[in-house]
């Protein structure tokens, strides 16, 4: 991790640890409603948010950037559809960012804290078993019409009951919808059978980034149908035009009523966005370099470091720029069905992940542009990785007095590695001993059950071409070791449902995580998810370890409790060996043409495309 990003996690815990989540408290007599907070305009899913009231913008904005002119973007593949709030069809990109708002805007320089936005005020009981939400005067839709309550009930009964299913799970849990007044609103959440649900913690915020739909407009149109209708929001553009499958601009609304807010100052700073398709990244790069839009993102380590040489590079035209984020890394791993006889042994696991060879990898197939990952929350204020465990994560962990190393409660987990040779002698020493251990054998050149005669063989299933190189490559290490692995490649469809069935060894799979990890970890990690079809628990972990953890990392209040929960979770993962961690780069890549401009400033999460601006021309 970066001297930079190292200096940033540790600034957000001091921040963060310091406050706790103490609300003005109201003395009720005993059998009324939670104690209330008064109405607030911000609110952070721990502690207090980062900017006062009366602040006048993000720090990662640039508040006298430039206005006007085009931005233009790329997208892969094609669209059939304006509406990005349902499963049918393939929506345009950019549709939730510059056309729809939320009651609440997100600060990206926070774990998770939310600003007034439609709602200019936000109100809690301590408890968070409700919210209330009091709508800004004068917030209004791109044609004219003002936000009205009705709008807010109608967005969420419509996304609950024909949106995205991520809609349906989150909405779905509100169970009461009450008018404190013309202008306020007030979801009421379920409670488990006796007692406050956990999840509440974070309904709030959930509700409070919900996008508001004009019920005027889409109450008469058939929300669950693909459609290229011109959608209606309050946002700070509008559709001005599109060609179906290729093109969208989005202009700025002339009449947005949001623009003097502090949390849009400095973003949304173009006149246009254009967004143009490309049938594949190839296409898109050969495009970029012919300047036919501004700016891209990268994510192919060959080509970040090899194919940035063109004409427009040299010449000073287009600069190739990194922005540093806080972000987790995530989980990007070769995951062991551990439902599989075959990885039921840690030792086995152990042993397999052995004889990666990472260095030898990265030097060969990548360039040396990765790191490998320690943590699945590596390069954040959340990863156990080169932490001692504090007190609040022994005092989690301590029921399980054998889940955790105690190596890896000293200093986080360490993979193992290689002087980048090809011959990693180390890593397969150590994979003969706990094999050996594990009552195996070397018989006719493989590795073999002493007690059956079974071989110790496997298939990593694989549906890209990039994962399947990299597949053939660790298949080629292990058998040189004795260990026989089979590669094969099948079609998405039949990827996807061997996925859900659970009917594969080995698979590749990244898990994107965030600073603010919740109810979701239970659906990648807990015990219930690995008999769940469908679920992300791929590894088939039953860990009473990792399950405390999770409880304790949503019963959490304040953020001295949750980031040793999560910490201690990430100790509990990474010592039950349930995937090979592979790698991830240290910062995000991109390359622009001189006509745009960023914020010197990255937020937590990196870049943001909303704090760009065009440079104007002489």
């Amino acid at each position: 991790m970066s001297i930079r990003k190292a200096n940033r996690s540790l600034a957000i815990i001091r921040h963060y640890g310091c406050l706790l989540l103490l609300l003005p408290m109201v003395v009720l007599m005993a059998g009324t409603r939670p104690a209330r907070a008064m109405p607030e305009p911000a609110i952070a899913m721990y502690g207090q948010p980062l900017y006062p009231p009366g602040f006048t913008h993000f720090n990662y904005v640039n508040p006298d950037a430039p206005q006007g002119g085009t931005l233009k973007l790329s997208a892969i593949g094609t669209f059939d559809s304006l509406n990005s709030f349902i499963v049918n069809g393939t929506p345009v990109v950019g549709l939730r960012d510059f056309v729809f708002e939320s009651l609440m805007a997100r600060s990206y320089d926070e774990p998770f804290s939310l600003y007034g936005l439609l709602a200019d005020s936000i109100d809690v009981p301590d408890d968070r078993s409700s919210v209330t939400f009091h709508l800004r005067d004068g917030a209004r839709f791109s044609d004219g019409q003002p936000v009205t309550v009705d709008d807010v009930i109608f967005s969420l009964e419509i996304l609950r009951d024909k949106g995205r299913p991520n809609y349906r799970t989150y909405y779905s849990k509100v169970v009461k919808i009450e008018r404190p007044d013309a202008r306020s609103v007030r979801f009421v959440f379920a409670r488990e059978t006796g007692g406050r649900s956990a999840e509440n913690r974070e309904m709030p915020l959930i509700l409070g980034l919900m996008p508001i739909l004009p019920k005027h407009v889409y109450a008469h149109r058939a929300f669950d149908k693909t459609s290229f209708d011109v959608p209606v929001g309050s946002g700070p553009y509008v559709v001005e035009s599109f060609s179906p499958g290729q093109r969208i601009t989005y202009r700025k609304s002339p009449d947005y009523w949001g623009k003097d807010m502090a949390v849009n100052t400095g973003r949304y700073n173009p006149e246009r966005v254009v967004f143009d398709y490309f049938r594949d990244t190839n296409g898109a790069f050969e495009a970029f370099k012919a300047g036919l839009y501004d700016a891209r993102l990268e994510t192919d380590p060959t080509r970040w470091t090899t194919g940035y040489d063109f004409p427009a590079v040299r010449e000073g035209k287009v600069r190739k720029v990194t922005f540093p984020t806080s972000l987790p890394s995530g989980m990007y791993g070769l995951v062991f069905n551990t439902r599989k006889p075959v990885f039921a042994d840690i030792r086995v696991r152990q042993a397999l992940t052995a004889l990666f060879d990472f260095e030898w990898i990265n030097k060969t197939l990548y360039n040396g542009i990765y790191v490998r990952t320690r943590s699945y929350f590596d390069g954040s204020a959340l990863s156990s990785c080169g932490r001692a465990a504090s007190e609040a994560e022994r005092a989690i962990l301590a029921p399980f007095p054998d889940a955790v190393p105690a190596a890896i409660m000293e200093k986080g987990y360490q993979p193992p590695s290689s002087d980048g040779s090809g011959f990693n002698r180390p890593g397969r020493a150590e994979a003969d001993r706990l094999l050996r251990s594990a009552g195996y054998e070397i018989r006719d050149g493989l590795w073999t059950r002493t007690k059956t005669g079974e071989p110790l063989s496997f298939e990593i299933l694989v549906t890209t071409p990039t994962d399947e190189r990299l597949a053939l490559v660790y298949a080629g290490m292990a058998a040189r070791s004795g260990v026989h692995i089979q590669v094969r490649n099948v079609d998405a469809s039949q990827y996807q449902q061997r996925l859900d069935t659970y009917g594969f060894d080995m698979i590749f799979y990244n898990w994107d995580l965030s600073l603010s990890p919740g109810n979701e970890q239970a659906f990648y990690w807990g015990s219930a998810a690995a008999d769940t079809s469908g679920s992300r628990n791929y590894m088939g972990i039953r860990s009473p370890a990792v399950d405390a953890a999770i409880a304790a990392m949503l019963a959490a209040t304040t953020q001295d409790q949750f980031i040793p929960a999560v910490r201690a979770m990430d100790r509990a993962l990474l010592a039950g060996n349930y995937v090979i961690p592979l790698f991830h780069p240290d910062r995000q890549w991109g390359a622009l043409w001189n006509r745009v401009g960023f914020p010197a400033r990255s937020s937590l999460y990196g870049y943001r495309l909303d704090t760009w601006w065009v440079v104007p021309q002489p």
